[in-house]
C-alpha cells in the first residue's frame, strides 16, 4: 500500500514536471516565432486591421477589431483561438490566391503564360507612406515565387474617420500574356461567434428594400451583372455585425461597400473555422482579364469602417469621411430647384418653360431644371422611343435654343440646369444610324432594348470623345448652365464590342471610360455641380461620387416611400447627397411631402402655378426655413432616434459640431387608431451642459404648435427624458429646431 502511493506520488510529479517542461517548451517557441515573424498593423483612431508575416513568408490577418494599446500584442491573438485546424495553413490569407493549397473563395485567380493555373503569393517588402496627419497608406508587395506575378495590396487609412480603403495591383512580369479570372480589392478575415448581413435589394422605384439574416456555413453572395446601373437589383453596400444583430448605439459592425460604377462581387464565406472571409471587388463575371508583359491592373477600390458602438457611430465615420474626401464639394453648398419633369414630360416649349422659371423664382428656389426631351430633330424626342444621342436643341421646342433659357433665368434671378444621358442611344436617332459601330450589341442576335434604348460602347475612346462633347458642347455655346442631371437608364444585354478584340474586357474596360469621360470632364469644369441619376437609384457608389455632388434616390417620390427609402439610403450616405423632390406621388399633403424631402436636398418638381395659395404660402415659407436649416442638415452629424420599421413613426436629427444647433425631423408611418408618439423621444448627440429652446418649423398657415415653445431644456434632460413631438394621424409630420440658449 504505501510502495503503490509512492509510486502514485512520484508518477504525480514526473507528470508536474512534464507538463511544465512542455509549457516552457511551447512558450519559447511562441517567443522564437514571434521574433520570426513580422507584424503589420493598419490602424485607425480606433480600429485595427492586424497582418503577420509568417515564417514562410505568407500574409495573413490575425486580428480585426478594436485597437490595442500595445501593437506588439496582436501577435498574441492566433494563440488565443482553438476552433480546429486550418489544414491549408491559408484560411486567415490578406489575399488568398488560387489553385495552390487554397480550399477555400480565393481573392485571386490566375493562368500564368506557360498555363500554369496556380498561384502562391509571398511577402517581398512594406512600406508606409504619410499623405497627411490624417491619411497614410500602406502597401504591400507579394510575389509568386516560381512564376513572376506581383500584387500590391494597398491600405489607405483615413485615421480620424475610421475608415479604410483598399485595392490591390496586380503586374505581369512574365514572358507571356496572364489572365486574370478574379482580382478583388480586399479580403477580410472576422472572428465572432455568430455574423448577421444587412444588405439590400429591389428594382425601378422599389430601391433599398432591406434584409438582415444569420450568415451560416457557406458563402453568400452579393453581385451585380448588368453592366451599367449595377445597383438597380442589389446595391454594393451592406453591413456585417458580429455576435449579435447591432443597433443604433450598441453591437460591433462592419459597414461595407465596392467602389465601382459596374459589375461588382462581395463574397461573404463562413469558414470550417466558424471565421468570416469576406472578399469583395469588381465582379469576374464574363470578365477575363488579359495582362500583356509589364502590364498593370488595378483593382476597384473596398471601402470600410468599423464600429463597437453600433449603426450610428458608423454611419457617422462614412458621412464625415464622404464629405471631406470622397463626394465632390462635399463641404460645400448645394442648389434648391424646381424641376418640370412631372409638370410638362415631353409637352413643352419656349413659352411655357419661361413662365415655370418664373414660377421657380416664385417659389424661392436657386434653379430651375430642364428635363428630359428638350433635343433631337430629324427624329424628335418626344417620347423615349425617338431621339436619345442626337444632342442638338430640338428646333420646333427651343427655337431660340438654350441660350434663351439660359437668359431668362438670370432675368429672373435663378440658375439654369439640364438633363444629359450621353452613355445611350435610342436605335431611332441620326446617331444610331451614322455609327452603328458604337452601340453595345452581339452581330446576329436580334437588339434587346431597355427603356427602348441601347448603350454605347465607353471601351472605344472615339464614343468617350462623343460623350465628354455632348456636355462640353453645351457648356461652350452655353457658360451660364449651371447644373447637369446626369442619367443612365439602360443596362447591357448582348454585350459585344466592336473596338475591342478580347470581348472579356468589356464589363471592366466600359466602366474604365467612363472614368475616363468624367475625369476628363471634371478638368475642364472642376466645380459644376452634377447629380447622379441612373432611372433613380440605379448607380450609387461611392466611385462615381467622386465625380457629382449628389444622387439621385429613386424616381419613386411617394414621401411615405420615401421616408424608408432616405433612411436606408442615410446608413451609408450623407445627407448633403440626397437629392428629395416634392412631387405629386403620393396622397399626403403638401405638408408632409415638403417635410420628407427637407430630410437631404430639398428640390421641387410641381405645377407652382396649381397650388392653392395656403399651399403657395407654406412652399415659399418652406424654403426660408430650409435655407435657415439646411447647414446643419448638409454638415451635421446624423442620429436616427426611431426606425420606421419598427415603429408607427419616424425620427431622426442632425446636429451640427458645434452642439448649439440640431433640427429633428419627425413623420408619421402608420395610421392605424391612436398611432402616434405617446411617449418622449430620447435624443441624442447634444451636449447635456447646455440648455436648448425648441421651435416647430413649417407649420401650415392658420395652424398653431402645441409644444411650447417659451421652455428651454438642457440637453442632459432632452436625452435622457426626451421630447414628446406629438405626432397623430392628424399631425403626421413635425420639424423641431433646437438652438443653444446663454
Amino acid at each position: 500500500m504505501l510502495l503503490s502511493n509512492v509510486q502514485k506520488h512520484f508518477c504525480s510529479s514526473q507528470l508536474i514536471k512534464s507538463n511544465l517542461l512542455l509549457s516552457l517548451l511551447f512558450l519559447f517557441t511562441t517567443q522564437v516565432l514571434a521574433q520570426k515573424q513580422t507584424i503589420i498593423p493598419i490602424e485607425t483612431q480606433h480600429h485595427a486591421l492586424a497582418l503577420q508575416v509568417g515564417a514562410d513568408q505568407r500574409v495573413g490577418i490575425t486580428y480585426f477589431g478594436k485597437k490595442l494599446k500595445t501593437p506588439a500584442e496582436y501577435q498574441h491573438v492566433p494563440t488565443m483561438y482553438r476552433r480546429g485546424d486550418d489544414y491549408s495553413g491559408i484560411l486567415n490569407s490578406a489575399y488568398t490566391p488560387a489553385g495552390s493549397r487554397n480550399l477555400v473563395e480565393p481573392a485571386i485567380q490566375v493562368t500564368h503564360s506557360d498555363g500554369n493555373t496556380s498561384l502562391d503569393l509571398q511577402y517581398v517588402s512594406h512600406k508606409v507612406q504619410k499623405t497627411d496627419k490624417n491619411v497614410s497608406t500602406t502597401s504591400l508587395v507579394l510575389r509568386d515565387p516560381q512564376h513572376p506575378l506581383e500584387v500590391t495590396l494597398f491600405y489607405k487609412v483615413y485615421h480620424d474617420e475610421d475608415v479604410i480603403e483598399q485595392w490591390s495591383v496586380i503586374k505581369n512580369n512574365q514572358q507571356g500574356p496572364v489572365t486574370l479570372h478574379k482580382y478583388a480589392s480586399a479580403n477580410l478575415y472576422l472572428s465572432a461567434d455568430r455574423y448577421y448581413l444587412k444588405h439590400y435589394h429591389g428594382d425601378w422605384a422599389k430601391e433599398m428594400q432591406t434584409q438582415e439574416t444569420q450568415l451560416t456555413a457557406g458563402i453568400k453572395v452579393l453581385d451585380s451583372k448588368l453592366g451599367t446601373r449595377a445597383n438597380l437589383y442589389q446595391p454594393p453596400t451592406f453591413m456585417v455585425s458580429l455576435d449579435k444583430p447591432a443597433t443604433e448605439d450598441e453591437g460591433r459592425v462592419l459597414y461595407g461597400s465596392v467602389e465601382w460604377s459596374g459589375n461588382f462581387r462581395v463574397d461573404l464565406e463562413v469558414d470550417p473555422l466558424n471565421n468570416l472571409r469576406i472578399i469583395g471587388g469588381i465582379n469576374p463575371f464574363a470578365s477575363a482579364y488579359t495582362l500583356a508583359p509589364g502590364q498593370e491592373f488595378t483593382t476597384a477600390l473596398f471601402l470600410y469602417t468599423y464600429s463597437e458602438k453600433g449603426k450610428g457611430e458608423a454611419s457617422r465615420n462614412l458621412h464625415r469621411w464622404a464629405r471631406k474626401y470622397r463626394i465632390l464639394d462635399g463641404q460645400g453648398d448645394r442648389l434648391t430647384l424646381l424641376n418640370n419633369w412631372e409638370a410638362t414630360y415631353f409637352d413643352f416649349n419656349e413659352p411655357k418653360l419661361a413662365e415655370l422659371i418664373k414660377d421657380t423664382k416664385k417659389l424661392g428656389v436657386d434653379m430651375f431644371l430642364l428635363d428630359d426631351g428638350w433635343f433631337a430633330n430629324k427624329y424628335p424626342r418626344n417620347n423615349d422611343k425617338a431621339g436619345l444621342g442626337d444632342w442638338q436643341e430640338n428646333v420646333q421646342k427651343l427655337p431660340h435654343g438654350i441660350g434663351y433659357l439660359v437668359k431668362e433665368a438670370k432675368n429672373n434671378d435663378v440658375k439654369f440646369g439640364i438633363w444629359v444621358e450621353p452613355e445611350m442611344v435610342n436605335p431611332k436617332s441620326e446617331l444610331y444610324e451614322q455609327h452603328p459601330e458604337w452601340v453595345i450589341r452581339q452581330p446576329g442576335r436580334e437588339e434587346h432594348l431597355y427603356r427602348n434604348q441601347l448603350v454605347l460602347d465607353l471601351s472605344n475612346p472615339q464614343v468617350q470623345d462623343f460623350v465628354f462633347n455632348v456636355l462640353d458642347n453645351i457648356m461652350t455655346k452655353n457658360p451660364g448652365v449651371a447644373f447637369f442631371k446626369w442619367d443612365c437608364n439602360a443596362v447591357i444585354y448582348n454585350a459585344h464590342s466592336t473596338y475591342l478584340r478580347n470581348q472579356s474586357h468589356l464589363y471592366v474596360d466600359y466602366v474604365k471610360g467612363l472614368y475616363k469621360v468624367l475625369d476628363r470632364f471634371r478638368a475642364q469644369y472642376p466645380k459644376l455641380p452634377m447629380m447622379l441619376c441612373s432611372g433613380g437609384g440605379g448607380r450609387v457608389d461611392y466611385a462615381a461620387l467622386k465625380y457629382f455632388t449628389e444622387f439621385w434616390l429613386s424616381d419613386n417620390t411617394d414621401p411615405l416611400e420615401r421616408i424608408f427609402m432616405q433612411w436606408e439610403y442615410s446608413y451609408f450616405f450623407p445627407a448633403i447627397s440626397h437629392d428629395n423632390h416634392v412631387t405629386d406621388w403620393g396622397k399626403q399633403p403638401i405638408k408632409f411631402r415638403t417635410d420628407v424631402a427637407m430630410m437631404g436636398k430639398l428640390g421641387f418638381d410641381i405645377v407652382v402655378s396649381k397650388l392653392e395659395p395656403k399651399e403657395l404660402q407654406f412652399c415659399q415659407q418652406a424654403v426660408k426655413n430650409y435655407n435657415s436649416i439646411k447647414e446643419v442638415v448638409w454638415h451635421g452629424n446624423l442620429f436616427r432616434l426611431a426606425n420606421p420599421h419598427e415603429n408607427d413613426f419616424a425620427s431622426l436629427m442632425y446636429v451640427n459640431e458645434a452642439q448649439n444647433r440640431s433640427v429633428m425631423f419627425n413623420y408619421m408611418v402608420g395610421n392605424r387608431y391612436g398611432a402616434g408618439t405617446g411617449s418622449p423621444i430620447k435624443l441624442k448627440g447634444l451636449n447635456p451642459d447646455k440648455k436648448y429652446k425648441v421651435k416647430e418649423l413649417n407649420l401650415y398657415p392658420e395652424t398653431r404648435t402645441p409644444i411650447k415653445e417659451d421652455a428651454i431644456y438642457s440637453g442632459d434632460y432632452l436625452m435622457t427624458v426626451g421630447f414628446n413631438p406629438q405626432l397623430s394621424t392628424r399631425r403626421t409630420s413635425v420639424i423641431l429646431e433646437l438652438t443653444q440658449q446663454k
